[in-house]
C-alpha cells in the first residue's frame, strides 16, 4: 500500500447498517460472537467468545486493562439562573479540580457555580477551547460516594438506549477508577472463564490505561498524520513487565485484550521487551507500525475511520481488515461497545 493511501482517512472507511450497532449487552457476556482471523493462513472462523479457551495455549500471557469507568456525566443547574448544565469529567488534576467538558459551553463564565445537589456543586475556574474547562468541586461528605450517587455512566453517543445495569459497562476485573469509557474487549470475559483460562496454563497479567475522551472523537483531518491523539494515563508495573518479558524470551505468545492493552504494551516497548513505567501516552498506531510485543489481539469491531480501526489495520493489514469487517456485516455481527468481537492470532 502506498504512503498516500496509508495516510488517507477515507482508506479506513466502511459502510455499516445502523441496525448492526449494538444498543445493549447480551444477557451472558461470553455468548457474544467472535470472528477469528489467522494472520498467517488468512483463515476466518465464526465462533462464540466462550470458544476462546480452544485457541489458547499453556505459556500464553493474557494482558488485561484493569481500569474502571467513573460515572463522569453530571447534570446540574446554574446557581444564578437555574439553567440546565451538563458537566462531563475528563481528567482529574488534583483532589478537587478536574478537566471537564461543559454543555452548553457559551453559557458559562469564570466563577459560574453549578449546583448538582445540596451536597455537591462546582465552580468554573478556567475556560479552554472546544468546550473544555477546569472546575473545582465543593462538597459535603466523600466525593467518590457523591459522584456515584449523582453521576451517570458516560455511554458512547451511538448508544441510544439507557443502560439498565451499570456493571455491564464494566469489565469483571475493573479495579482502578479513572476511565471515560470501558475497554470493551474485556466485556466478554467472566470470572468463570478467566478461571478456566488459568487452568489451561495461561498467565494473566494486568496493565492500566485510563480511556480518555479521545475514544469518542473521530479523526477529522483527511491526512491522518495531522490528527492529534489525546494523552491517556497508563501504568505497567514490574511484575507484569517481568512476566511478559519472560514469555517473549521463551517464544510464548502475548495476547492483548483490547486496543488499550495494545497501546500500553507498545508504548513500553524497547528492543523487543517492555519496560515497567507509568505516565501519559499519545501513541498512534497505524499501518506501517512494527509491533514489538503483541502477538495476538482480542478486540471489538471499531468505528469507520477511527484510530482504533487504523490500529487493527496495522496489525492485520488494511485490505484484510476491511474484508473481514465486510464479512462480519454480511454475517450480521453486532458492532461497537456492546457488540461482538474479533480474535487475531497466529499459531
Amino acid at each position: 500500500m502506498n504512503d498516500l493511501k496509508v495516510t488517507n482517512k477515507s482508506t479506513y472507511h466502511y459502510d455499516l447498517p445502523e441496525e448492526l450497532i449494538a444498543q445493549s449487552p447480551l444477557e451472558k457476556r461470553e455468548f457474544s460472537r467472535m470472528l477469528c482471523y489467522n494472520k498467517k493462513t488468512k483463515e476466518i472462523q465464526h465462533k462464540h467468545f466462550y470458544d476462546i479457551i480452544n485457541f489458547l495455549k499453556k505459556g500464553d500471557v493474557l494482558v488485561l486493562n484493569n481500569t474502571k469507568v467513573i460515572p463522569a456525566r453530571l447534570f446540574g443547574k446554574k446557581e444564578d439562573t437555574g439553567a440546565n448544565i451538563e458537566i462531563f469529567l475528563t481528567k482529574r488534576e488534583n483532589l478537587n479540580e478536574w478537566e471537564a467538558i461543559s454543555r452548553p459551553f457559551k453559557r458559562l463564565k469564570l466563577g459560574t457555580i453549578i449546583i448538582f445537589s445540596d451536597e455537591l456543586k462546582c465552580e468554573i475556574i478556567e475556560k479552554k477551547q472546544d468546550g473544555i474547562c477546569r472546575i473545582k468541586f465543593v462538597y459535603q461528605g466523600v466525593f467518590e460516594t457523591l459522584l456515584e450517587k449523582f453521576g451517570e455512566t458516560p455511554l458512547p453517543p451511538y448508544i441510544k438506549e439507557k443502560l439498565k445495569d451499570k456493571t455491564r459497562y464494566q469489565t469483571v476485573y475493573s479495579k482502578i477508577e479513572g476511565s471515560n469509557a470501558t475497554p470493551t474487549a474485556g466485556l466478554h470475559l467472566t470470572s468463570e472463564l478467566l478461571s478456566k483460562i488459568k487452568q489451561v496454563g495461561v498467565q494473566i497479567v494486568e496493565v492500566l490505561l485510563h480511556v480518555g475522551l479521545g475514544t469518542f472523537r473521530p479523526v477529522k483531518e483527511e491526512n491522518i498524520l495531522n490528527h492529534k491523539m489525546h494523552s491517556e494515563y497508563f501504568c505497567l508495573n514490574e511484575e507484569s513487565a517481568q512476566t511478559i518479558n519472560n514469555a517473549k524470551q521463551a517464544g510464548k505468545r502475548v495476547i492483548a485484550v483490547g486496543t488499550t492493552s495494545v497501546r500500553v504494551l507498545e508504548a513500553c516497548a524497547q528492543n523487543g521487551k517492555v519496560k515497567a513505567q507509568s505516565g501519559q501516552t499519545e501513541i498512534f498506531i497505524y499501518p506501517g507500525y512494527k509491533f514489538q510485543i503483541v502477538d495476538c489481539m482480542i478486540t471489538n469491531f471499531h468505528l469507520p475511520e477511527s484510530t482504533l480501526i487504523m490500529l487493527v489495520c496495522a496489525f492485520c493489514g488494511t485490505d484484510e481488515t476491511l474484508a473481514f469487517y465486510n464479512e462480519a456485516i454480511r454475517e450480521k455481527y453486532r458492532f461497537f461497545s456492546f457488540g461482538d468481537c474479533c480474535f487475531f492470532y497466529e499459531d
